[in-house]
């Protein structure tokens, strides 16, 4: 197939997916009516009286729900004793006190609502002073300020019968002053987030509108703006959603957008009686899938991007299964619960794990190019390997377009080292490239000539597949390494749920030096062309089964400070010089597993011609 016929079909697909998306509009409101539907009273934001009465019930007959409340209330014991929020930036940024405030106010304002222990409010209340004490919430990073905002928000709707008239006062006017006003005007050097399409967009309105919500009845025609913006332009940064849930962020930022959506639409239906039609935007409701995907039988992810590899609690799924009526996603969330006080309140009995739901052991998310595939849910064991193509355009990216992580045994094998540290200089600006861990040699992928991808390059999954004895995908990474290659394909397969095969085609425009890497936190003992890796008592055979003459080499991962230090990782390699047209092709055998059968080797061309979906479709 012609690299044109193919930049063909990637123009419809887009053009087609771009349709869909746009095709759903969410219902904006006329400013004069976004309020009309306010429920009187407090609390109204995200948990109602019923919710706490409900919690309650629940957590004397479940004990999993008990022990939960048990551990929320040691949390909330020790913040008795901790100070309060400070105005203490960390590089250019407040968040770390922002999030400070947002994790005690919840826990505390929770355990007030639950038990009626008025020493946990009393708390609470320090807190919430000292946060409306602060000069500002450092609006000129605005995340901070949503954050605080949203904290402030919450302790002053839910102690709201508790706090003195004086101490209400003081709230309303930092959320006004402090939080609804510097989002104001749209066009202020601060809030270039207003429209953009990640997750600056569901937590800057989020937090901002949720305080919006709390002193609507005081500050009407303020709240009613910017609730009213809030619901016209979140749809920018959600459409990133579709079609199927994916979020080209990766799995952290996932998490911070998903959460801060849910925020935002939990306190939109409890205060105002509807969400307007934003949940219903594609791709949401298959959201929780990625999620349930992204994260392998280790309990780690595919941290791509600039996403860390612990997979976290997800307390906004317990929301989403309510929401969508999907009892996968409360499963998910069961899985790890963390001590946070909104899960007591949604949480729901309803479950089924994807096992008892014959849930597909292989996701292809055309939305953002990514591919996971295992051989079993709920097995701790399990194969598993995932990888993208994608967008290095995309917030928070790396230049790891082809990357992949794997799982087997019990063990990672294969890792994404993560971001670096963000403060270190021009990590967000000109010198972001030149970082190990944004490299493209810093990811399991092909490297041309020692250099990296093309920031601008985007790659496409082309074909996807899943059965038994062959699932896989294959990602086009050819504009990846523009004046260097007339085509660089990779295919990556798991055959017969046991052994992943990974395979990769260059033409070169001229001769070039190819890298192929895989970062490793195993000891490898390398001979030729095999390789052994181990992890304590298991073990990965490797076998390099093109080109003729290549072998394995064990190269260090470890770059000078103030980079991060990895010094436990290290690069199984492979050098191909001076190559023209050559394919590279490594098949990876957990040890113990029953061995694939013998691997015939053949074009990726023929993987794209049978697949079950091909790009044009």
């Amino acid at each position: 197939m012609s690299e044109v016929v193919l930049l063909l079909l990637s123009v419809a697909l887009t053009l087609s997916c771009i349709t869909a998306i746009e095709g759903a509009v969410p219902e904006v409101p006329d400013e004069k009516d976004v309020l009309k539907t306010l429920r009187q009273g407090h609390p109204r934001l995200i948990v109602l009286d019923p919710d706490v009465q409900r919690a309650n019930h629940a957590i004397s007959t479940n004990p999993r729900l008990k022990e939960a409340f048990e551990a929320l209330k040691r949390s909330g014991e020790r913040m008795l004793t901790e100070p309060t929020v400070e105005y203490k930036l960390i590089g250019p940024r407040l968040l770390a006190q922002s999030r400070a405030a947002l994790n005690r106010i919840y826990t505390l304002a929770a355990l007030y609502r639950l038990e009626g222990d008025v020493k946990f409010a009393e708390r609470a209340r320090r807190e919430l002073l000292a946060a409306a004490n602060l000069p500002d919430w450092h609006p000129a990073h605005f995340l901070d300020t949503a954050e605080m905002c949203h904290a402030v928000a919450i302790g002053y709707d839910w102690l709201y019968h508790w706090l003195s008239p004086e101490d209400r006062q003081t709230l309303r006017k930092a959320i006004v002053e402090k939080g609804l006003r510097p989002s104001e005007p749209e066009t202020a050097s601060h809030n270039w987030w207003m429209k953009v399409r990640h997750n600056w967009n569901q937590v800057c309105h989020g937090g901002i509108a949720i305080g919006a919500l709390a002193v609507a009845e005081d500050e009407p025609e303020l709240a009613a703006r910017i609730v009213r913006r809030a619901v016209a332009y979140v749809p920018f940064a959600m459409r990133e959603y579709g079609p199927d849930g994916g979020w080209a962020e990766g799995p952290g930022y996932w998490g911070y957008a998903t959460s801060y959506t849910v925020y935002f639409l939990a306190a939109l239906e409890t205060a105002l009686g509807t969400d307007f039609g934003l949940s219903s935007l594609p791709g949401f409701r298959e959201t929780g899938m990625f999620r349930l995907h992204f994260v392998g039988p280790t309990g780690l992810t595919f941290n791509y991007a600039d996403a860390g590899d612990r997979a976290g609690s997800s307390t906004h799924m317990f929301w989403l299964a309510k929401r969508f009526q999907n009892p996968l996603y409360a499963w998910e969330a069961k899985q790890r619960m963390g001590a946070d006080p909104l899960a007591l309140f949604w949480y729901t009995e309803s479950e089924r794990g994807p096992k008892s739901t014959n849930t597909p052991l292989d996701a292809f998310f055309k939305g953002v190019n990514a591919v996971f595939m295992r051989s079993a849910w709920e097995d701790p064991r399990a194969v598993f390997v995932a990888f993208k193509g994608g967008d290095n355009k995309a917030n928070h990216s790396h230049l790891d377009l082809g990357s992949f992580v794997l799982d087997a045994l019990g063990k990672r094998w294969a890792v994404d080292l993560g971001p670096d540290d963000y403060d270190l200089p021009g990590y967000f600006g000109k010198q972001r490239w030149t970082y190990y861990r944004l490299r493209t040699e810093g990811h399991n992928t092909i490297s041309v000539n020692g250099e990296n991808q093309d920031p601008s390059a985007d790659a496409p999954i082309i074909a996807f597949s899943s059965s038994n004895a062959r699932a896989y995908g294959v990602a086009d990474l050819t504009k990846a390494y523009p004046q260097k290659v007339e085509r660089m394909w990779r295919g990556i397969a798991l055959l017969n749920r046991t052994s992943v095969l990974i395979q990769d085609e260059v033409e070169a425009k001229y001769p070039i030096d190819l890298v192929w890497t895989m970062h490793t936190p195993a000891e490898i003992s390398a001979s030729g062309r095999t390789a052994q890796l181990k992890l304590g008592d298991e073990a990965l055979e490797c076998n390099l089964l093109e080109p003729a003459g290549a072998s394995f080499a064990v190269l260090p991962a470890n770059p000078p400070p103030p980079e991060r230090q990895q010094p436990e990782i290290k690069r199984l390699t492979i050098k191909v010089n001076s190559a023209t047209r050559t394919r590279i092709v490594v098949l990876l055998t957990p040890r113990g597993l029953p061995s694939p059968p013998k691997v015939d080797v053949v074009p990726l061309l023929k993987w794209v011609d049978e697949a079950q979906f091909k790009m044009n479709q």
